[in-house]
């Protein structure tokens, strides 16, 4: 076969790791390359995501060394969605097929060539799934499995157990390059493309490297999963606001009765844990309509999800 295949890494603050990251993904694109599945002129593209080390002083240099080596530089910090997605928008007019990794690789990279095997079967997507999670911590592996639930729940499309290890020929990034929308999850813009997939299971490797993703940017990227896909979140504001009528109808008789009767008594627990109930309901709701709205916000003004500074790849700065 005589595809091109370009490896789109993202790198935020990489400089210790990006040398030994590209020695070892150039072993295994030499072994593609070797076996036919891919073009000679296959390459790695690395995406460095506004980095405040030396990471673009590394990418430039690993340019210069390897043919194979290419580099964008994004003008500031964009976060890991919208760093892969200007790699893989980058990469589109210049490739037949990517395959996005981290550049960790906690991934496991030697199932690349079965990435190209089930492209070259006739898969548009080919996505990366975790066998088991054995290398994370418990309160990873629940929160995760929390969230894909919560996903199917929602009835958001998601793949169990995926990240961002994946392969995408040039028409279903053709196709992803029409979704505009500015808060990215692309985990869920992906399986909506629709063309035909397919899965290779892989072990991720344990590392003891701090990792980009606190938890507080996981809980951001969950809440990005839900909002942008589903809208079940409102109803079930419309539909606790209903029953929360009901309630209040019941026990407004209730007090009716008890006031009718006499034997009103002094209240102040159960009025304090009704006012502080049904305030936190309130701000609950007042907070997830507030989410959609800063999503509406956010989108309608149509701002540029990246700007490239600088590039080892192409003709002129986009």
């Amino acid at each position: 076969m005589n595809n091109k295949l370009s490896l789109v890494i993202p790198c935020y603050n990489e400089e210790l790791i990006i040398n030994n990251t590209v020695q070892e993904v150039l072993i295994h694109l030499n072994e593609l390359i070797s076996s036919g599945r891919v073009s000679p002129e296959s390459n790695i593209l690395l995406v460095d995501d506004g980095s405040t080390d030396k990471t673009w002083d590394r990418i430039t240099a690993l340019c210069k060394k390897h043919l194979a080596v290419r580099g964008i530089k994004l003008s500031r910090n964009s976060g890991h969605q919208t760093a892969l997605l200007a790699g893989l928008m980058q990469a589109k007019d210049k490739c037949d097929v990517t395959i996005s990794l981290d550049a960790d690789l906690q991934d496991d990279i030697s199932v690349l060539k079965d990435f190209m095997d089930e492209y070259n079967s006739g898969s548009d997507i080919v996505y990366g799934v975790r066998s088991d999670r054995s290398s994370d911590t418990l309160f990873k592996r629940a929160s995760a499995e929390f969230f894909y639930r919560i996903l199917s729940f929602l009835g958001v499309k998601s793949i169990f157990n995926h990240a961002d290890y994946r392969l995408m020929s040039k028409r279903s990034l053709d196709v992803l390059s029409q979704y505009k929308e500015t808060n990215l999850y692309l985990r869920g813009i992906i399986p909506l493309i629709g063309f035909k997939h397919s899965i290779v299971l892989y072990k991720r490797k344990p590392t003891e490297r701090p990792t980009h993703y606190p938890f507080f940017k996981m809980l951001q990227l969950a809440m990005d999963g839900v909002t942008s896909f589903s809208i079940k979140p409102l109803r079930f504001i419309f539909s606790l606001g209903i029953l929360m009528f009901f309630i209040s109808l019941i026990l407004l008789g209730y007090a009716g009765y008890v006031k009718l009767y006499g034997n009103t008594v002094p209240g102040w627990t159960s009025l304090m844990f009704t006012v502080l109930f049904l305030g936190g309901i309130q701000l609950f709701c007042v907070g997830i309509v507030g989410e959609y709205i800063g999503k509406i916000y956010s989108e309608v003004k149509q701002r540029p999800r990246y700007v490239i500074e600088e590039d080892t790849y192409f003709d002129s700065i986009k």
